[in-house]
């Protein structure tokens, strides 16, 4: 069963009025379970529109989406997924601890057990020792962390993540890939993440999907190999030079070349 699946669809905004925008045309896309799946693409192409069409926050126009065998309705309902967002969303009259119990309380967990998963969420983001400090009191790092915690509290097999990095320093930025990675290896998490940025999505992702400016379609998929432990030697690897490289081709491409849409390319290690 796919952790997700993506068919035929399309998302048209203000149909039929003089203010119509065609933001996705006929998309078609599987993620499997334990996959790292970046999109990206040129701005308003589409991508943060086709994550909120999985996280059913919006309805396609055409098509349908399935999130592990379910109506992406019904996972939303089941609450199937987490979220993470470029701002970490805090709430800053809720501590550190209360924040990441928040999707807990709206499963209706009791207190004791809410507190024993913060607790092991705080852990798992390296920072048990902020667990009574308010939000503000903390870095921008931290707090991406603990969105990061607070979205994965429940366990959820699928985490989706709108640029979640893209406010973030360079350096705190890569430390933060590694934090990510670092957590879904431990959680076996899916994760299907929207970014700009070229060096990030071809080193945390199994595959990266390039897409088209608007309307948006899916041009290439680029399959990406640096093997599972990923580290700062990677980043001066051969292979990620190459993927870096395939990856901006295809951007590239999305602009004068249409002819290769859907085509798969492989990087694989050298």
């Amino acid at each position: 069963m796919s952790a997700v699946h993506v068919a035929g669809v399309s998302k048209i905004f203000n149909q039929g009025t003089p203010k119509q925008v065609d933001a996705l045309v006929d998309v078609n896309l599987t993620v499997e379970p334990g996959e790292f799946v970046s999109l990206i693409g040129p701005s308003g192409c589409g991508k943060s529109t086709l994550l909120r069409l999985i996280a059913n926050l919006l309805e396609p126009t055409t098509g349908a989406v399935t999130v592990n065998g379910k109506t992406a309705a019904q996972s939303r309902l089941d609450q199937d997924y987490g979220m993470a967002f470029q701002q970490a969303g805090l709430f800053d009259w809720r501590s550190v601890a209360k924040n990441i119990e928040l999707p807990l309380e709206l499963k209706g967990w009791d207190t004791e057990k809410r507190a024993a998963r913060a607790k092991e969420m705080l852990d798992l983001v390296k920072l048990p020792e902020f667990a009574d400090l308010m939000p503000w009191q903390l870095s921008g790092g931290m707090q991406q962390r603990i969105a990061i915690a607070r979205a994965l509290a429940a366990h959820p097999p699928l985490l989706l993540m709108d640029e979640p990095f893209g406010a973030l320093d360079e350096m705190t930025r890569e430390y933060m890939q590694g934090e990510l990675l670092r957590i879904c290896a431990e959680t076996k998490t899916t994760v299907v993440f929207v970014t700009h940025s070229i060096p990030e999505a071809v080193y945390l992702s199994n595959r990266v999907v390039v897409m088209s400016p608007r309307p948006g379609r899916i041009t290439e998929v680029i399959n990406v190999n640096l093997g599972e432990n990923r580290s700062e030697d990677t980043r001066a690897a051969d292979n990620f030079f190459a993927g870096i490289t395939a990856v901006r081709e295809a951007l590239r491409g999305t602009h004068a070349d249409h002819a290769n849409a859907g085509a798969i390319r492989g990087v694989e290690d050298r």
